[in-house]
């Protein structure tokens, strides 16, 4: 008797790629790997809910589409500046202090 296991990796709508059956983003655990380093094993000790397997899909997902991850990466720290600089515009923050 043969057993097969499969870990899938499913997109939604927005063609985002996660871990099928967990609530993980596949650019999650690529994060962990790029800005960490962290080795599969690593990762897996840092989040045990996720398999050794789905771990390493995630990473095998990655290369396999790994310019457009990248893009997505690059587009995620694109707005996180946005994001800051317009969080540092003091006018901003005398705005909302007046609207508290």
């Amino acid at each position: 008797m043969t057993a097969v296991f499969s870990t899938q990796i499913e997109l939604d709508p927005e063609g985002v790629a996660w871990i099928g059956g967990t609530k993980v983003k596949v650019i999650e655990v690529v994060l962990d790997k790029i800005a960490y380093g962290w080795s599969p094993e690593e990762i897996h000790f840092q989040h045990p809910h996720l398999s050794l397997a789905q771990i390493h899909c995630a990473l095998t997902y990655y290369y396999e589409n790994q310019r457009q991850i990248d893009a997505q990466i690059r587009a995620r720290l694109e707005e996180a500046c946005d994001l800051a600089v317009q969080a540092s515009d003091p006018d901003l923050r005398r705005t909302l202090m007046e609207r508290k």
